[in-house]
């Protein structure tokens, strides 16, 4: 469904470029003690892969397979708590009756780490099962989002020819074709609202002088906290409906990530498509515990998790475009409180203390990164870090979050996923994003088509559901 849905809004523009069938590999551990997880995408090879490294768990990971597809199955229901009228959401759910209609609604209810206990008491295993981390330890994280992660691969990683970039790139075109602009440079200053309290449109920011652009709606993909907070007028901000649901949700954490500039390409670098996930040990719930309460000056010493990739390895047209360059990007979650000293500063003239501090942690995540890939010490040219900060100014993150709203249970309680929808209390005013469904690009896409579903009153996906199906016979007829 997803590439059915990239083709439709890039008009089949966006060529995506398959990865290779071991796509991550899990490391836990330290020095002597390191052992390593390998992940394979494939209907079967992705559980059979799990089977042969872990060969006395293939009964949990067969009972989690299964509940992993149940999830992916289900989870249309799940989302219909958004589709219908909020009204019809809440009986159901006041009344109990949304547990009779499927089971998914108790397993968002559940933490990952209770589902993993029921399963099985192996540690290494609960961290494969968990290893693609977005700020939320797994006892407070639910079950389905981190199911409905893992089984997004299973049919195997991909990544767009060109880069990110030709995402924007080739969805714009779509846009001016159908009547539409897309500014840059333009920020919103606030949400226009009439005399009745409606949305009318917003003012941008055009040079050193505010222009007000009209509309009958106004979608925003800022994330809840920058749409009610931030964009409406003091009096709706007031409002006990707006106040209720930001009640709702927290911000998520924030990020630091590490870009690195390589000199040589993927072949003389030895480096592939393969993502590298790293923990110093297998009992996440504790290490995200501990390493939330770090104060500032203990994080460089204590960084328990990281992420490196290297996009230019995932992109074959990469060499052309930077010929003899490679890259790498290193991540790992950080708190905006470790940073937040320097959240009135300039950006690039934060001053040496900031400079010094981040560049404390990018220089351990550096050094952990080359343990791994010792042939890339002596080829870094080029090194920036990002911290929450950079996320607020660069994305408008309000506290650096790269997910939006948290991704705890209380966000997968199904009363605030009956509330937390695209229709807000401001009449035409609409909420868009990853804030709406839940993180990544994938989840952000649902987001837009909630939003555009409530804007035209008309379920889309029934629209999807019947051309994944008009595309999947064509194709059978082309191949017979």
């Amino acid at each position: 469904m997803l590439r059915v849905i990239l083709d439709q809004i890039s008009e089949g523009q966006l060529d995506f470029v398959p990865l290779e069938q071991h796509y991550d590999t899990i490391i836990i551990g330290e020095k002597e003690d390191t052992r390593l997880y390998h992940m394979y995408s494939g209907k079967t090879e992705f559980a059979e892969a799990l089977r042969r490294q872990f060969p006395e768990e293939t009964q949990a990971i067969d009972k989690f397979m299964k509940l992993m597809k149940h999830v992916a199955h289900k989870i249309h229901i799940y989302a219909m708590l958004k589709i219908v009228p909020q009204w019809m959401s809440m009986f159901l759910i006041q009344t109990g009756l949304v547990y009779w209609i499927s089971s998914i609604f108790k397993l968002a209810i559940t933490s990952h780490t209770d589902i993993l206990n029921q399963l099985t008491q192996n540690k290494d295993l609960h961290t494969v099962f968990s290893y693609l981390f977005y700020g939320v330890a797994p006892k407070d994280s639910s079950f389905v989002i981190n199911a409905l992660q893992l089984h997004h691969y299973k049919r195997g990683a991909w990544y767009p020819r060109g880069g990110a970039s030709e995402i924007a790139f080739n969805i714009i075109p779509v846009i001016q074709k159908a009547g539409g602009a897309v500014l840059v440079r333009a920020p919103v200053k606030r949400i226009l609202v009439n005399k009745d309290g409606s949305a009318c449109g917003v003012a941008v920011k055009k040079g050193q002088e505010e222009v007000n652009v009209y509309a009958p709606v106004v979608i925003s993909n800022a994330g809840i906290f920058n749409t009610f907070e931030k964009f409406l007028p003091p009096e709706l901000q007031a409002k006990p409906e707006i106040q209720s649901r930001l009640s709702m949700v927290k911000s998520g954490m924030g990020s630091f990530l590490v870009f690195v500039g390589l000199d040589g390409t993927k072949e003389e670098l030895g480096i592939k498509s393969t993502n590298f996930w790293m923990y110093k040990h297998n009992n996440l719930d504790e290490m995200m515990a501990r390493y939330s309460s770090l104060s500032k000056e203990e994080v460089a010493d204590n960084i328990p998790m990281m992420f490196i990739t290297f996009p230019s390895a995932k992109d074959p047209t990469f060499n052309s475009r930077h010929p003899g360059k490679s890259c790498m990007t290193l991540l790992t979650m950080a708190r905006y409180e470790w940073f937040e000293e320097w959240q009135d500063s300039q950006v690039k003239k934060r001053g040496d203390d900031y400079e010094s501090y981040k560049m404390s942690i990018a220089n351990v995540l550096i050094g952990w990164a080359t343990e791994i890939f010792p042939q890339l010490k002596d080829k870094i040219e080029f090194v920036e870090a990002a911290t929450p900060l950079s996320n607020q100014y660069y994305l408008g993150a309000p506290r650096g979050e790269m997910y939006g709203a948290e991704h705890d249970l209380e966000r997968f309680r199904t009363d605030v996923v009956a509330t937390m929808r695209s229709q807000t209390p401001i009449k035409n005013l609409y909420l868009s994003g990853q804030d709406v469904f839940c993180n990544g690009v994938a989840g952000a896409l649902h987001g837009g088509l909630l939003c555009a579903s409530a804007v035209l009153n008309c379920n889309l996906y029934i629209y999807l559901f019947l051309l994944k199906k008009q595309l999947k016979r064509e194709r059978a007829r082309k191949q017979a």
